[in-house]
């Protein structure tokens, strides 16, 4: 590569539990001679998704260019972590080809594309391309996408009455900022899921932008890497709830660090997972769990009460410790009613 060339940027971005590390997962399986890098970053003090991205690090993109920013969101801790993280990766005698951010659940996109001004890296750096996921099940379903003509009707029925939830606001931010919007879990969603979530997203959106169906994080890279998009040049034209605003804050969400013992009893905790997500309104839960008689870690991840677990590598020497990270909003969440709800 020539050393005076920018090196390209994307940033993906999308709520909670959208399938943002597992497709950066294949983009690193399937990187094709391109050298990448990543920054993953993480809502709360407690890391997971770096760690599984660590695991599946290879030649094209090996462990020291995965870089993890845990506690505070990326948006909002420029100065302190993300310019530092990126001076790192660009001082790295083999500069990486492509750099991928990974950006929290709660994250907002268009602060993050005003850092990529600071004069430390403008020269050196360029967003290649925002790329937004969206739950297509989900969305589907309503749950971040309220009808506009509904709104507008209690609007009108009573003026003081703001209709719009903290979830709805960064789903939103994060869709308006997006080059490409990729409907993950489209095989659960179904072809008629895909069109209303579709549907919903175009409503929300003020300028046209691709959306693609995918399952379990799989696009060909040449579709999503390699749109020239400039977007620290383009900010006008990516609209924010928060644009009249010099500060935005996480207030609104909380996450909760529990340590547990081996587990022997995996179904059991599997229903507890969803019994919180039920009744303590947890959005997601993730995190490593060490299993009795078992020599391999096995990874939980859960959006709502939808749990998933697949044992991911042998602990070896690291410590068997079961640790979950379950993240709500404030007000829901409660750490004690989940230490109970978990049975310790």
């Amino acid at each position: 590569m020539n050393t005076l060339a920018k090196i390209p940027v994307t940033v993906v971005t999308g709520f909670l539990g959208s399938g943002k590390t597992t497709l950066i997962r294949h983009l690193i399986a399937n990187a094709n001679g391109r050298k990448l890098a990543v920054i993953v970053n993480e809502f709360g003090s407690e890391g997971v998704d770096g760690e599984i991205l660590k695991s599946c690090a290879d030649s094209d993109c090996p462990a020291e260019n995965i870089v993890e920013l845990a506690n505070g969101c990326i948006c909002c801790t420029v100065a302190d972590d993300f310019i530092p993280a990126m001076e790192q990766l660009l001082s790295r005698t083999k500069r990486p080809d492509h750099i991928l951010i990974e950006t929290s659940g709660l994250a907002l996109p268009k602060p993050l594309l005003k850092a990529f001004d600071w004069p430390e890296i403008r020269s050196r750096i360029t967003v290649d391309g925002v790329i937004a996921l969206a739950d297509a099940e989900a969305v589907a379903a309503g749950r971040f996408a309220p009808d506009p003509d509904a709104v507008e009707a209690q609007r009108v029925s009573d003026a003081n009455i703001d209709h719009e939830t903290p979830l709805s606001e960064v789903f939103e931010d994060q869709i308006a900022c997006a080059d490409i919007v990729l409907l993950t879990k489209a095989d659960l969603a179904g072809a008629e899921g895909l069109e209303a979530a579709k549907a919903a997203i175009s409503s929300e959106m003020r300028r046209r932008v691709p959306m693609l169906p995918i399952t379990e994080g799989a696009i060909d890279a040449r579709v999503i890497l390699g749109l020239q998009a400039a977007a620290e040049d383009d900010l006008a034209a990516r609209p924010s709830h928060h644009d009249n605003e010099e500060e935005h804050e996480h207030d609104d969400f909380a996450s909760v660090v529990v340590e547990l013992p081996e587990i022997s009893d995996l179904d059991g905790l599997v229903a507890s997972v969803q019994r919180l997500a039920r009744e303590q309104n947890v959005l997601r839960a993730k995190g490593y769990i060490a299993v009795a008689g078992k020599p391999m870690r096995l990874l939980l991840q859960a959006v709502g009460e939808r749990v998933r677990h697949q044992f991911d590598s042998a602990w070896g020497s690291r410590p068997r410790q079961s640790k979950l990270v379950l993240i709500g909003e404030n007000g829901d969440i409660d750490e004690a009613a989940i230490r109970v709800g978990l049975g310790f």
